[in-house]
């Protein structure tokens, strides 16, 4: 069985009502980047960053996958999937995806400011400013924010270094470190790209498909099974 990874970002659940950066309009655009999604955005007003969490969590508990999330997952019949993620929804967890890294944390847990472990899982619960963890921390959103390191980035350079096909899907390859992690692909494996703007890589070897993620992954999962299902 043919190992694919799949890198994902936030165009994968743009389709599902949650909203990216980029996006003129929701909750994004009443807050500075830097101040709710930064470190120093946390040691400057913790109480800001757990509202705006709180809020984000809240939307979550509403939103559902869409086709590209279930068609990901559906594509672990046929090939050995590794879904590395920079969302930090669980749309790829509820549309059936078993092999998931979480590059950018997850919104349903939680750990203490000072620690990376023990995670606690808060389903989409609030986190409240005085919620502290068994040995006395305050509680923080477990999300990696601009200013910290990126924990599971060497497994996702693992995944990517092994794998016989790369698909790229709904992130424009301009946040580093993940941005990096297509270097990591050996010479010759295909790359297909799914992003409804084009993509300049520097490899000879991939395809583009200039769709938005729910008919993207249509056309992917027909091209990639050499199937004859309808679109």
């Amino acid at each position: 069985m043919k190992k694919l990874a799949i890198l994902s970002g936030a165009g994968v659940s743009k389709e599902s009502g949650i909203n990216t950066f980029r996006d003129n309009n929701g909750m994004w655009e009443q807050y500075p980047v830097e101040e709710v999604a930064s470190i120093e955005g946390w040691y400057k007003n913790p109480q800001v960053m757990l509202k705006f969490y709180n809020m984000r969590r809240r939307d979550l508990a509403t939103r559902e996958p869409n086709k590209a999330h279930h068609i990901i997952a559906e594509l672990e019949k046929y090939f050995k999937v590794d879904v590395i993620t920079q969302n930090v929804d669980n749309l790829h967890e509820k549309a059936g995806s078993t092999n998931i890294v979480h590059l950018h944390g997850e919104l349903t847990k939680a750990r203490g400011e000072h620690s990376n472990y023990p995670i606690y899982e808060i389903g989409y619960k609030d986190i409240n400013w005085g919620d502290k963890t068994p040995s006395g921390e305050q509680l923080r959103p477990h999300i990696v924010w601009f200013g910290e390191a990126v924990p599971m980035i060497e497994k996702a350079a693992e995944i990517i270094g092994n794998c016989d096909i790369l698909l790229v899907i709904g992130t424009s390859l301009n946040v580093y470190p993940a941005a990096g992690l297509i270097h990591y692909i050996k010479n010759g494996t295909p790359i297909y790209l799914i992003d409804p703007n084009p993509i300049k890589v520097n490899y000879k070897q991939y395809t583009q498909i200039e769709e938005v993620a729910t008919k993207g992954m249509e056309i992917f999962r027909d091209l990639i099974l050499n199937s004859n299902e309808p679109k």
